[in-house]
């Protein structure tokens, strides 16, 4: 006996499986339930086996153990005694329930069992019954069954000797009341045995009858479906009554598709009747029109789109037919009509169950073939007319029309995809759409284009309109006089005119990507496509569209900068300085803006290489610089026009003795602070090296030091101890060298620097190759002073005009026969005056 007990909250499996343990112990039986050996349970001293005797077994105890030990053996059986009481009861309380359980159940069986012994009992009587009522019917008819079995066969071939008899009038009377089905389903019947029997007359002359009337029913038929003006139902019983002729079913499929195609070329006919006829009247516009000029507006008014006409671009020349009511009417007939053949087609042909012997002709795959040809043929044909229309569309004042009329070609075709999966057609109506998209986006570029050379056009004729001045002072500088004001109705200022040019071009690229991003609207089906997710908005719009504008702006204005000027003709200088600038603020933010504008609202995805923003920034800058230097070199070769002029046709050696500033020296200061207004208009001041308290007075102060005296008195003097050539010579290897036509810095001070070095420089050169006499050589310092008290305000540094004046007073008095300066104090007295 085991002398562990089982705990109460053990699992009941366990404890099922601890009692059943024991209980073989108790009853001598091993794990496979079987009786164990007699050698194990002989010993008296086994409590567990049935020789077991106690008081051998307490005496051996007694004699092995200690007390202590005696008592806890004692409190172990104990607690097994307990245990295995606790268990028996259990068992026992399990097993009285099952007992009571089984002899329900017993006791069930029983009453059922006997129900189903007195059913079976009556249905065996019953068979038994059955079985002697039919052997004596057998035995009554035992006679009669072979006359029976020989009747019946002879009344089964009579009707079918009657229908074969019959079937000619029956075949006539099918054919009058159109019957048709009736007379096909008839003849099938009988078409075996006739053809079986044909040897014999009888048969022979029925099979020739019905012959000559199916093919007569065959013929209206083949006119029925010809005629194609049944139902569908009427329609498919049609083809499949014919089939069951044995009618080709390639010759079937060519005649179905030819009527169709007629009645679909008629419609494409009327589309293309409707393209001629609106070619014809835009011609008869166009002459009535004398072409359709548009009329352009100056950027100081309200601009007029590039797409501005006599007539309005978006409507067809036909009489009130857009590009969306010729789609619509191609979609509403064409495509709907096309839709119908195919269904129509693909139930007579296709989808029709092919049983019997057409199911081995493998008629679908053949006509399935044919289909998808008449489809791609007629396809192709409408395409063309679409894409015609398409090209007519060349205003771009409004996008929305071709948008939707687009949007609804590449919807309906949608329907083509569902009913001829794998069909061409869909694929190539997106391809017309991608091509639509792209096309329009070279036209928005062409208009912006044309509005940009329109709008600089305009900026041109305000450059050139009159302008009032007051004291003298010209009043190029867009407005601005020096020294007084313009009248009411003065041209805009070039502030204006930039600020207008730059606003009209931006609303203009703004209005036209507004009008693009129609293309990708979340209503559109084919923005969906990958093409309009990506490529469209990389490569249309950022690049082919905006880039290619924001590159063509820097390269137009770059054109500028030739000698031969714009169109033939010379550019205004005001003109390139209001180009540098507006290219200037491309540089800065305008680029920087439009680009992000342009990624943000067609949601750009940089996955193809694109420009960066820095590279436009950069070729903005560019033709801002180039420009700008231009606009030195114009302004500089101007003012030298006047100079060389001015010296090269004076006698310098028989003039007489100066008593005024010339009048071109005036005209040179008036046009330098004419053009300081000007560029001041446009740029800022700049950086200015620190001016001396007495720089007004520093040409005479120059013309009269030590060093002027040093430098000239020798050539003044017939006693010159020193060659004069040598010491301008060494003078010039200790002076600053000037760089004349140097880049120009963006400011104020910097373009005047440029300009006054040009105009100096050219009057230095022309010095050089003239000879003077006593009084050319004074007049020359006079009209140097004078310069000299105010040019110097002018530039970044004064030191420059002292050495360039100083430079050709020297010259002059090296190219004078009769050096003899005048003095100072005459020299401001008379340009005091002047």
């Amino acid at each position: 006996m085991s002398s562990a007990t089982t705990p109460p909250d053990s699992d009941p499996a366990q404890r099922r499986r601890v009692h059943n343990n024991m209980l073989k112990l108790y009853y001598g039986l091993n794990e496979e339930g079987k009786g164990a050996e007699q050698a194990e349970s002989l010993g008296p001293c086994d409590i567990n086996g049935p020789h077991f005797d106690p008081e051998i077994y307490l005496n051996k105890l007694r004699q092995e153990c200690s007390l202590a030990e005696l008592m806890d053996h004692e409190s172990c059986m104990v607690k097994q005694i307990r245990s295995l009481d606790s268990d028996m009861q259990t068992l026992v309380y399990e097993n009285y329930n099952k007992f009571i359980s089984a002899t329900d159940t017993i006791r069930k069986m029983k009453n059922d069992f006997k129900k189903m012994e007195d059913e079976m009992d009556c249905l065996s009587a019953n068979m038994a019954a059955i079985t002697e009522f039919s052997a004596c019917i057998s035995g009554t008819l035992q006679g009669q069954h072979a006359q029976i079995t020989k009747l019946s066969g002879v009344h089964t071939l009579l009707r079918k000797l009657q229908f074969l008899f019959e079937l000619p009038a029956r075949l006539n009377k099918c054919l009058e009341l159109q019957a048709y089905a009736q007379a096909v389903s008839a003849h099938r019947r009988a078409r075996c045995v006739l053809q079986q029997y044909s040897h014999m007359p009888s048969f022979r002359g029925i099979q020739d009858d019905c012959h000559v009337i199916m093919e007569q029913l065959a013929q209206q038929l083949r006119q029925k479906f010809r005629d194609g003006g049944s139902s569908a139902k009427d329609l498919s019983e049609c083809v499949e009554l014919l089939l069951q002729l044995d009618e080709p079913a390639e010759e079937l499929c060519d005649k179905f598709l030819s009527h169709a195609q007629s009645r679909l070329e008629a419609e494409l006919q009327g589309l293309e009747a409707e393209l001629k006829d609106s070619a014809e009247l835009k011609e008869s516009a166009v002459t009535d029109t004398g072409g359709g000029s548009a009329q352009k507006t100056s950027p100081g008014s309200n601009p007029v789109s590039p797409s501005s006409s006599v007539f309005n671009p978006f409507l067809s020349p036909t009489a009130g037919t857009d590009i969306l009511e010729f789609i619509d009417r191609g979609c509403n007939e064409f495509v709907s009509s096309l839709c119908l053949v195919i269904a129509s087609y693909q139930e007579l042909f296709i989808n029709r169950p092919q049983e019997g012997e057409l199911a081995s002709k493998n008629i679908p795959e053949m006509a399935n073939g044919k289909l998808h040809v008449f489809v791609d043929n007629l396809a192709a044909r409408y395409f063309s007319l679409v894409e015609r229309r398409i090209q007519e569309e060349k205003g771009v004042g409004d996008n929305s029309l071709l948008v939707r009329a687009l949007d609804r070609f590449h919807r309906r075709l949608q329907a083509i995809s569902k009913l001829l999966p794998g069909s061409a057609v869909p694929s190539q109506g997106t391809e017309i759409v991608v091509r639509a998209a792209r096309e329009r986006i070279k036209q928005y570029l062409s208009a912006l284009q044309t509005f940009y050379h329109d709008s600089l056009t305009d900026v041109r004729q305000a450059l050139a309109a009159p302008r009032l001045s007051v004291g003298g002072a010209s009043a190029s500088g867009g407005g601005a006089l020096v020294g007084g004001t313009t009248s009411k109705d003065a041209p805009p200022s070039l502030p204006e005119l930039l600020m207008s040019l730059s606003n009209f071009i931006l609303n203009q690229l703004k209005s036209v990507l507004a009008s693009v991003h129609l293309f990708t609207a979340k209503d559109i089906t084919f923005s969906n496509k990958p093409y309009f997710k990506g490529e469209f908005c990389s490569q249309g719009v950022r690049e082919g569209l905006v880039v290619s504008f924001i590159k063509f702006i820097c390269q137009s204005s770059r054109q500028y900068c030739e000698s031969a000027g714009d169109r033939g003709g010379s550019t205004p200088p005001a003109l390139l300085l209001l180009l540098s600038r507006l290219c200037l603020d491309y540089e800065t933010s305008t680029i920087s803006y439009i680009l992000t504008l342009t990624d943000e609202q067609f949601l750009v995805q940089h996955h193809t290489p694109v420009t960066p923003v820095t590279a436009l920034c950069a070729e903005a800058r560019e033709a801002a610089q180039k420009l700008l230097n231009h606009y030195v070199k114009v302004q500089g070769l101007i003012i030298s026009q006047m100079l060389r002029k001015s010296v090269e046709t004076r006698d310098w050696v028989n003039t007489i003795e100066p008593r005024n500033v010339r009048a071109v020296m005036k005209r040179v200061v008036e046009d330098t602070t004419s053009i300081d207004v000007q560029v001041g208009l446009l740029y800022e001041e700049g950086v200015r090296k620190a001016h001396s308290s007495d720089s007004s007075k520093r040409t005479f102060s120059v013309y009269s030091s030590s060093r002027q005296q040093i430098r000239y008195a020798p050539s003044y003097t017939p006693s010159a101890p020193m060659d004069t050539n040598l010491l301008s010579n060494i003078h010039k290897l200790f002076s600053e060298r000037i760089d004349i036509f140097s880049p120009v810095e963006f400011n104020k001070v910097s373009v005047l620097t440029g300009i006054i070095k040009i105009s100096l420089k050219t009057f230095l050169e022309c010095v050089r190759l003239r000879t003077f006499g006593r009084y050319g050589l004074q007049q020359i310092q006079v009209d140097c002073h004078y310069l000299q008290m105010y040019l110097w305000r002018f530039v970044s540094d004064e030191n420059l005009v002292h050495f360039l004046l100083d430079e050709i007073v020297g010259s002059a008095a090296h190219r004078c026969l009769d050096p003899s300066p005048m003095e100072q104090s005459v020299i401001e007295v008379i340009c005091e005056r002047g």
